[in-house]
């Protein structure tokens, strides 16, 4: 056994504040401390109103890069971490949860055309219909590509071509409204605002892809085409290659 020194303390030990401690013990306690890895983490529980909002944000992205026939439900459930029975639970199907995508869509795109044509001079509502539909390709453009692509589900919302057709029906009354003050026939609302709408549309699309030059440049000059072309407006047009001698 090892005798203490005069002082009482042991080989190893030291005075700390008054008490003594054995140095090579308080080391290896503090080292094995240190190295001990860090509890994991619990996983928060998604509620299921939670997880039903993450599949629809997951199946939107997939349906807008492949398309809802190139889409598979093992696809949406490995980019949502979840089984495929979380899935069917929640939409039955991948059809189910298309047609959640797409009335998502349908009504937002139709209730910030509806809001952009409420009230105003008609060529200011020609302006800000064209810049909502541009907002919404900028903000929304999963859902946009959505929309556009050719799908056999039909939601209950409709698709593109009935939003379309909806808001070419509130062009009409505008344009009704517009032309009997001007001495136009009221009756060629419905054509000038399919015309109307068509182009918009089409130029949506294309804007879609190349992103410039930036929006609002892009409403000026739909606007500039469409109104100037409204102003000019012949009474009667004939086309010029059929005109009787």
């Amino acid at each position: 056994m090892t005798d203490p020194d005069r002082n009482g303390i042991l080989p190893g030990d030291s005075a700390v504040g008054g008490t003594w401690q054995d140095d090579s013990v308080t080391v290896d306690d503090t080292r094995a401390r240190d190295q001990r890895p860090a509890p994991p983490k619990s996983r928060v529980r998604m509620s299921s109103a939670q997880r039903r909002e993450q599949l629809i944000s997951v199946g939107k992205q997939l349906f807008a890069e492949r398309g809802f026939d190139a889409t598979s439900i093992e696809e949406i459930a490995a980019r949502a971490k979840v089984s495929k029975p979380v899935v069917y639970e929640h939409f039955g199907g991948k059809e189910g949860l298309y047609a959640v995508v797409v009335d998502r869509e349908v009504n937002a795109l139709l209730n910030r055309i509806a809001t952009a044509l409420t009230a105003g001079h008609p060529r200011d509502l020609l302006e800000q219909a064209a810049l909502a539909l541009l907002d919404y390709i900028e903000e929304e453009t999963f859902g946009f590509r959505v929309l556009v692509r050719e799908s056999p589900v039909m939601s209950a919302s409709g698709n593109f071509s009935s939003v379309l057709n909806d808001v070419a029906h509130q062009v009409e009354h505008i344009l009704g409204a517009e032309f009997k003050s001007r001495g136009y026939d009221p009756k060629l609302a419905e054509l000038y605002s399919q015309a109307l709408v068509g182009m918009v549309s089409l130029v949506g699309r294309w804007w879609l892809e190349v992103r410039k030059p930036r929006k609002e440049t892009v409403a000026a000059h739909m606007v500039n085409l469409a109104w100037n072309g409204l102003s000019h407006l012949e009474a009667k047009p004939v086309l010029a290659t059929r005109k009787r001698p």
